[in-house]
């Protein structure tokens, strides 16, 4: 259904840290727009492959599906603020670097490939921790109007900055360009430095890092939700950067096609964006989620057709209108859906693998569309496009985009760590976990019920090897098993339990028929035991 309340678009603006770092963030796309007009331009005066051209896209985009996800698990048990400034000055020496080889004249296709690459590497590491922190710069309820002021502050400028961008590399070159963009990145260090977000609190070490992304993509895949979300956006991406890849070939080819033309169709592009930002509260007002993002699907499509079917530069830049809108209607929304979807402790990794999905599906899309434009025209490239962006509306009827989540995904903080009769630490394992529970037999049908919710719960969270067993001699008596791996593990696993989950425990707990609450035993595997070990194998019986 549509929102039922609607904040004020500009509420995270109270916030004195996300005003200060969404302002440096501006000047940084400015820079970062700059940069991609010079790049995309420059690489029509080294070639004129179609192909080549294309890739110069697919060089941001591609590290940004390689490497999201590492940069994803590295948020979630690192510091989120050194990898900002880490990844931020990553991009401002490669940016330097690429100024300073183009001035000096060495530039080829494959430097220019190469070293813009190495910009969306650090792009890659520095997008999943940025917007994972946009919850610890505004509360929940601000937090659709802070990924759509994000939106804003990119599309604003991209409204301008391409525009510059062709001014400065038609006026000064393409170094010049490049400079610009490095020194973009001096406001946004400074803010990031003066940035001091509260550490979360911790009971264990950090969690391994080989661990934590296999945590993400359990968490992920066992999130249904989430795996529709993910698989509308990939379809997007690949089929909506058609335009982005290939505008630099649509403004070449014009009579007077230039630099100068190339920016101001981006522009275009980016005030298309910021309508399409103002309008979407609105529209979500009036449209659920799957109906926004089936509009946004068709709109793109439309463009495209329109810019494959037209030579008018005026025709172009209105085409230019509608894409700029529905890319924002589509990704700001898919963005707020998994941040809202997700709990803290997984959402830097679940956001990486959304943008994996929608920045690998941009990567495919300007490799094979560049391939397409090579082979039979950018033309027919554009109108083939707007196939798999028809067909993505469609799909909304079997992959539904679900509306923002209503659930309660604060972490419910209840578990107190048990006094053991063993000395434990942290790696030891593996751990087995047993519950026991007394069903009457009418409640049975709705405690299978109960404990397929608690299945999916236990495994998205870390457990393993899950099994409901039932006594054969007493058939009320069920037992609930499940492995983890370590003692940390262990311990994680209980402190990612949310408020939502509670209720699927609360409900198992009021159909327990015991004189008491249903008994956990925590037990340590041993396949063998040395003659010298004298120690009980067991773990005291507790209560939950």
């Amino acid at each position: 259904m549509p929102s039922q309340a609607r904040q004020s678009p500009l509420a995270p603006f109270r916030h004195t840290d996300f005003r200060l770092l969404w302002s440096a963030t501006l000047i940084s796309n400015f820079g970062a727009l700059v940069q991609a007009v010079g790049a995309a331009w420059m690489m029509t005066q080294l070639t004129d492959s179609a192909t080549l051209i294309a890739l110069v896209q697919a060089s941001n985009t591609l590290p940004i599906m390689i490497f999201a996800l590492i940069s994803g698990a590295l948020a979630d048990i690192l510091d989120r603020r050194t990898l900002l400034l880490g990844a931020q000055l990553f991009m401002a020496l490669a940016s330097v670097l690429l100024a300073v080889l183009t001035w000096q004249g060495l530039m080829t296709p494959l430097l220019l490939l190469s070293l813009t690459f190495l910009i969306g590497v650090g792009q890659a590491i520095y997008n999943p921790p940025w917007q994972a922190s946009m919850q610890d710069l505004v509360p929940r309820e601000d937090l659709p109007a802070a990924v759509t002021l994000n939106s804003v502050g990119f599309n604003l400028m991209r409204s301008i900055g391409p525009a510059a961008g062709g001014i400065i590399t038609a006026a000064f070159g393409a170094a010049a360009a490049f400079l610009v963009n490095a020194v973009s990145y001096v406001p946004l260090l400074a803010a990031l430095a003066r940035w001091r977000p509260a550490p979360p609190p911790r009971t264990t070490s950090p969690e391994p890092f080989v661990s934590a992304v296999g945590a993400g993509l359990r968490y992920v895949a066992l999130s249904p939700n989430l795996m529709r979300v993910l698989l509308r956006a990939a379809l997007f991406g690949f089929s909506a950067i058609v335009i982005m890849a290939l505008l630099p070939v649509v403004a070449k080819e014009q009579p007077r096609g230039g630099s100068l033309l190339f920016g101001l169709l981006l522009g275009c592009f980016g005030l298309g964006a910021i309508l399409g930002a103002l309008i979407n509260p609105h529209m979500r007002e009036r449209l659920d989620n799957e109906n926004v993002v089936r509009v946004a699907f068709a709109a793109f499509g439309c463009s495209a057709l329109a810019l494959a079917w037209t030579d008018s530069v005026w025709a172009h830049a209105l085409a230019m209108l509608p894409a700029g809108a529905s890319w924002v209607l589509a990704l700001s929304l898919f963005n707020v859906t998994v941040q809202l979807s997700t709990p803290r402790w997984v959402v830097a990794r679940a956001l990486a693998l959304y943008q994996t999905a929608v920045f690998g599906g941009m990567a495919v899309g300007s490799w094979i569309w560049g391939m397409v434009a090579s082979a039979h025209g950018v033309g027919a490239a554009l109108a083939l496009s707007a196939i798999p962006l028809f067909l993505g509306a469609v799909l909304g009827h079997w992959l539904r985009i679900p509306e923002f989540s209503t659930l309660n995904l604060d972490p419910l903080n209840r578990f107190r760590e048990p006094s053991l009769g063993l000395d434990l630490r942290g790696r030891s394992g593996p751990i087995m976990v047993t519950v026991d529970y007394i069903i009457d037999q009418q409640d049975v049908p709705e405690f299978l019920r109960l404990m397929a919710l608690r299945r999916n719960i236990r495994r998205r969270d870390g457990a393993r090897n899950w099994a409901l067993l039932r006594d054969l001699e007493s058939p009320e008596q069920w037992t609930e098993s499940y492995h983890i791996a370590t003692w940390d593990e262990y311990i994680r696993h209980n402190q990612r339990r949310t408020m939502s989950d509670f209720e699927t425990y609360e409900d198992l707990h009021k159909l327990h028929r015991g004189p008491n609450p249903p008994v956990v035993r925590r037990m340590i595997e041993r396949h063998t035991v040395p003659a010298s070990d004298d120690t009980p194998l067991v773990g005291k019986l507790e209560l939950p």
